[in-house]
């Protein structure tokens, strides 16, 4: 049987390779950091890892990773309800409530779990789900989960989202789905007009976070305190596998009642392993690391404003905002693809991104910054865009 399949997926694989879109991975011979050694190319500067503060090999957090594994072992082997609850995963929980300023936190494996779990447990075909166009795959497989309506608002617009609010006055409850950060485009969503359109429509709120915990706002909380609305949001879901850390893990802090539901029916939680002890550990210190200081987002604020303001100058196409996500955008696929082998050659780690993960013809160079790189760093960085731009258009 398998031979007739077997087939038809090997022309789909040579379909995806001669538009450009077939996926390739590195193999990094070094811990995660500013620079790293690749299997057969030796040591290329990082552009594309979603280490924003540089903790993901900080000696302080593997410091508290091993003090972790020698006090609490390596794993849980259960689940948490079972005999997976240690009190380090109660301390990271109540850690999290205290820094995001939230009622509650529930710990999942990834990000992608708790909002796989979240929207099954809460609503159901009386309800009504209102989701940003722009939402990362989690969110959107976890609405599909759920039995709740379904609707839809164009990135941004407020105008299509009240639209939408109105067509589902006759639900039960809504709730507006949407990113803290768009993840491919770097754009904050605007969550003081999303809350005004939420307090006048009588709707709940729910923001993943993940690419602005330590990252945004006055203290690092994120995207609610960037915009100033902490308090207005009812669920926040995130990762400690970004800023925080760099490792795995994701959370959903929220409201009492809603985290309560969770420990109770999302079935990520309830089937899925405790986070390992030395990752709840690691979280911990590195929350401790945002707090303490700003020099870290300081410095991730600096560089992402001079790679932004030279890259632009030099006439490439990068889209705006403020975030150390700093898209350079290409447009056709196979050049893209082109111009990310070209960088990688000339020494610089940067992945092109396109369809299915961006719309066919949006393919891009999503760089990253972070605290972890110098301005030599980024100058070098720049400099190889440019000779990788001419190497390409010819």
């Amino acid at each position: 049987m398998y031979g007739a399949i077997q087939a038809e997926l090997a022309d789909r694989l040579d379909e995806t390779r001669q538009a450009g879109t077939y996926k390739t991975e590195l193999v990094m011979s070094t811990p995660q950091g500013a620079h790293v050694d690749v299997e057969g190319r030796g040591e290329m500067l990082n552009l594309c890892a979603n280490n924003y503060l540089g903790l993901a090999n900080h000696p302080a957090i593997v410091a508290a990773a091993h003090e972790a594994l020698d006090r609490w072992g390596y794993g849980m082997a259960s689940v948490r309800f079972i005999c997976g609850t240690q009190a380090l995963h109660r301390q990271l929980e109540a850690r999290l409530s205290e820094f995001l300023h939230t009622e509650e936190t529930i710990l999942f494996s990834s990000c992608f779990d708790a909002n796989g779990g979240l929207f099954e447990a809460l609503l159901n075909e009386r309800d009504a789900v209102i989701s940003d166009q722009l939402n990362h795959a989690s969110i959107i497989d976890g609405i599909r989960l759920c039995k709740a309506r379904r609707l839809r608002y164009a990135n941004g617009d407020m105008d299509e989202l009240e639209a939408r609010l109105t067509e589902s006055q006759d639900a039960r409850y809504r709730l507006i789905a949407t990113d803290g950060v768009f993840s491919m485009d770097g754009y904050f969503a605007r969550l003081d007009a999303i809350c005004d359109l939420a307090d006048r429509h009588d709707a709940l709120v729910m923001v993943d976070d993940s690419h602005a915990v330590g990252v945004a706002g006055a203290h690092g909380r994120g995207s609610h305190e960037h915009h100033g609305v902490i308090e207005r949001i009812d669920i926040l879901t995130g990762t400690l596998g970004k800023a925080v850390g760099g490792a795995s893990g994701g959370y959903v802090s929220a409201r009492t009642e809603i985290v309560d539901i969770l420990r109770q029916r999302a079935r990520p939680y309830l089937f899925s392993n405790s986070l390992a002890p030395p990752v709840a550990s690691a979280s911990l210190r590195a929350l401790d690391l945002i707090e303490s200081s700003h020099e870290l987002r300081r410095r991730l604020h600096d560089n992402t404003e001079h790679f932004r303001t030279r890259m632009t100058q030099l006439g490439f196409d990068v889209l705006p905002g403020e975030h150390p996500i700093v898209p350079v955008m290409v447009g056709e696929e196979v050049r893209a693809a082109r111009l990310a082998a070209e960088l990688a050659d000339r020494g610089v780690y940067a992945v092109s991104f396109s369809y299915p993960v961006v719309p066919r013809g949006t393919a891009r160079i999503r760089t990253q910054m972070s605290a972890a790189h110098t301005t030599q760093d980024l100058d070098f960085a720049i400099e190889q865009f440019v000779g990788a731009r001419e190497r390409v258009a010819h």
